[in-house]
């Protein structure tokens, strides 16, 4: 079903049970699932969120400013894929980290066609930052670099497994879709991504997948077109 897609993963999934930190068991796990799709042909660009070491808005409340903030949270991005990177390379599968602003020799500063380049080539792009600005989400930053790249499909990588007409942990009642547009979901103030990213896949148009990352074998099984979580289309 996708060939090039981008998977946007949570800075808490890397950080397992505790969402704190990085958890080397979810490292490898994260790790070892991309790697199996990449060796298998499909092209694979990933963001890391970076809540599992900071987290901008945080910083708000314990005295910082926005802006040093969100570029604190910027870093945070960098140092997950710096370690999801070292993950997949001992996967056997060659992978290189991007920054949205320059941090040579830690990472090589991002460039469209490199990072498409390396995708063709077979190898993983880590592409971290958020969009190197502040005041944005890693969601829209990850929206920005699918539609850059030319992915097919922006694939959200969370703890449940799709979009519910409530939250699914806190409401037994809720009912999961398998598919909305991008008008319905708007329309039922569905919480799919935030609103600047989910404009910016809405445009493309990108369709986001909301898929339970946890699950074995879920990424395989959606990049070869089985119905995999809740589809968000135009």
């Amino acid at each position: 079903m996708y060939k090039r897609v981008l998977l946007k993963v949570s800075g808490e999934s890397l950080g397992g049970p505790a969402g704190k930190g990085i958890d080397e068991n979810a490292l490898m796990k994260f790790a070892s699932q991309i790697a199996d799709c990449v060796k298998e042909g499909y092209q694979i660009a990933v963001v890391n969120g970076g809540g599992n070491i900071f987290r901008g808005l945080q910083g708000v409340g314990r005295g910082f400013d926005r802006v040093t903030g969100d570029r604190m949270g910027m870093l945070a991005t960098v140092i997950n894929s710096m370690a999801l990177s070292t993950a997949l390379r001992s996967c056997g599968v060659r992978a290189e980290v991007f920054t949205a602003t320059p941090m040579e020799p830690i990472a090589r500063y991002y460039g469209r066609e490199a990072a498409v380049k390396l995708m063709e080539e077979g190898g993983v792009a880590l592409i971290s930052g958020g969009t190197g600005n502040p005041f944005f989400t890693t969601d829209s930053g990850a929206a920005l670099r699918a539609l850059e790249i030319g992915a097919e499909a922006l694939l959200k990588g969370t703890r449940v497994d799709g979009v519910y007409t409530a939250d699914p942990e806190k409401d037994p009642t809720a009912v999961k879709y398998d598919s909305l547009t991008f008008d319905e979901a708007l329309s039922k103030h569905l919480k799919v991504m935030d609103q600047t990213a989910f404009a910016l896949c809405e445009q493309g148009p990108v369709p986001i997948v909301v898929f339970d990352i946890n699950e074995e074998g879920a990424l395989r099984r959606l990049l070869a077109g089985e119905k995999v979580g809740t589809i968000v289309h135009a």
